[in-house]
């Protein structure tokens, strides 16, 4: 080519360049930051970011000032956000979200950072049909003057409506879904929850659902920061127990704050973790399997048990830390469950009871004997028998179901829960089965106290009265509680959970009493 032309076409695509910047620069000078009115797709209005567990994060309805998510240490999310309101027929805020098909249950302890300027500002759970300023939605809202509310619009364009519950200050948050009724259930972190629900509110069969921010006013940024987010899909409302199963992750929990933390998952039905005696590795039962987790590495083993291979949710470790008592069925059992022992690393297990079923709970703190729970006769009662086999000692006698025995570190006492009252209640006798007692009594069916390895505090499962005191079903939301051992304060909430039957079954304290290990479910 000839040098004058080339130079020639050279400074023509030059020219050419400059214009569509010059283009470009002038459409853009007087624009309002934020998405555009109009948000026809995702990728047109959407900011990606490491938000787990959430997709995206995107400010709603044009505010003035744009609003920010941030991912902290242990998994805490601040979100920042800025916003007139989200009332009457528009919305302005910041939102980290995900698209969720079907029913959910979303929860997080929630708080504002600073004293904050307006006493309106808002924080909470929101799921919304679309981005759109005047999208149907729900909120589960918490105000800086601790207004706790179940906000919603029915359809887009029309007024926000509330439901107000009668709790302020709250600041452990859900939101759940049903079909087309949304539920908010509200606490302060501890308590029960309250709960409120409206009907018939359709977003949609894939809503965007998730956390925001919106400051109550256009000139400033509020920030907010979320810890112990659950994004959770329950099992189905048809599901058949003990034949449909739903996956599950194995969580710890500091017992004194409430952080939690998961460290593994799985889509297999999970249950029952427990604590080796040096604090290095969990044993937890997975599709009738024991399995192995190293803590320190995230490596998983599985405990050879053959030919036991249907193991339920009953396995405890000795107190020395170098056998594993457990329940499961094998072709000599008949089918139905019997207690054996093997080497904490796995072996032939050895046939510990005669007759079944017996489900055990606990080793005496001499690793001589074996606590657990027994059908005979029609009627479960609590049974204490040698490790080495022989004749079994029944403890309890009292109609009704007893269950989930475990000896105190000290020894003094056996803790279980027993139904003989009607309710469902905790309970301690003397390893001879004398001097039975209530330990809880109040309005839930509490299930599996584990005592701490310092013997100062006691947890448990605790269901909700539309339990039948007898049952203890998996996928049910629940609660763990923990009391001083020696009664000198209520038992008070640390964690809230959808979990149930497997989620504390065993033992679950860590070695230094501070943590303890459950099961949460999901789908």
């Amino acid at each position: 080519m000839d040098p004058h032309e080339r130079r020639r076409r050279t400074k023509f695509a030059l020219w050419i360049i400059g214009l569509v910047l010059a283009v470009t620069i002038e459409l853009f000078r007087d624009r309002p930051s934020g998405p555009p009115p109009s948000l026809p797709s995702l990728s047109a209005q959407t900011q990606e970011a490491p938000l787990a567990p959430f997709e995206f994060q995107a400010d709603i309805g044009q505010p003035k000032k744009g609003g920010s998510v941030t991912l902290a240490r242990g998994g805490t999310l601040v979100i920042e956000g800025a916003g007139a309101n989200m009332w009457f027929a528009r919305d302005e805020g910041h939102f980290a979200w995900k698209k969720i098909k079907g029913d959910f249950i979303v929860s997080a302890r929630v708080a504002f950072e600073g004293r904050g300027v307006e006493a309106h500002r808002k924080i909470g759970w929101m799921a919304r049909s679309t981005l759109q300023a005047d999208s149907a939605q729900a909120c589960a809202v918490v105000h800086g003057d601790g207004l706790t509310s179940l906000q919603y619009r029915r359809e887009a364009a029309t007024d926000t409506e509330e439901t107000r519950l009668p709790l302020s200050g709250a600041d452990q948050i859900q939101l759940e879904r049903r079909g087309s009724t949304y539920i908010m259930s509200a606490a302060r972190f501890g308590e029960p929850y309250m709960s409120e629900r409206v009907e018939g509110l359709d977003l949609g069969a894939e809503a965007l659902v998730g956390l925001f921010v919106c400051s109550h006013n256009p000139d400033v940024v509020e920030r907010a920061r979320f810890t112990n987010i659950r994004l959770t899909i329950p099992a189905a409302a048809d599901f058949v127990p003990y034949k449909d199963y739903i996956g599950g992750a194995i969580e710890l929990l500091d017992v004194d704050t409430g952080g939690r933390e998961t460290v593994t998952r799985s889509a297999l039905p999970i249950q029952a973790p427990n604590w080796s005696e040096d604090g290095r590795f969990l044993f937890y039962n997975v599709d009738g399997r024991i399995e192995r987790l190293e803590l320190r590495t995230g490596r998983t083993a599985t405990v050879d048990t053959s030919p036991v291979t249907a193991n339920n949710n009953d396995h405890v470790p000795s107190w020395d830390g170098k056998r594993l008592g457990l329940s499961g069925e094998s072709a000599e059992s008949g089918g139905e469950s019997v207690i054996y022992v093997v080497p904490a690393e796995g072996g032939t297990p050895r046939r510990v009871t005669a007759k079944a079923p017996s489900y055990l709970h606990g080793w005496s703190t001499d690793d001589r004997s074996l606590v657990f729970t027994g059908g005979r006769g029609g009627n479960f009662d609590i049974y204490r028998i040698p490790v080495e086999g022989g004749t079994e000692v029944r403890l309890t006698d009292a109609p009704g179901l007893d269950d989930g025995p475990e000896y105190a570190p000290n020894g003094k006492f056996i803790y279980f829960n027993s139904a003989r009252t009607g309710a469902m209640r905790i309970w301690r006798m003397r390893p001879d089965g004398s001097g039975q007692e209530p330990v809880t009594d109040g309005t839930f069916q509490d299930w599996f106290p584990h005592v701490s390895p310092d013997g100062r505090r006691l947890v448990f499962l605790s269901f909700g009265k539309d339990v039948a005191a007898e049952d203890h079903p998996f996928y049910k939301q629940v609660y763990i509680r923990m009391m001083p051992l020696d009664g000198s304060a209520a038992p008070k909430i640390v964690a809230y959970v959808y979990g149930g039957q497997g989620t504390i079954n065993v033992p679950s304290w860590a070695p230094d009493a501070r943590r303890i290990a459950f099961i949460s479910n999901s789908r």
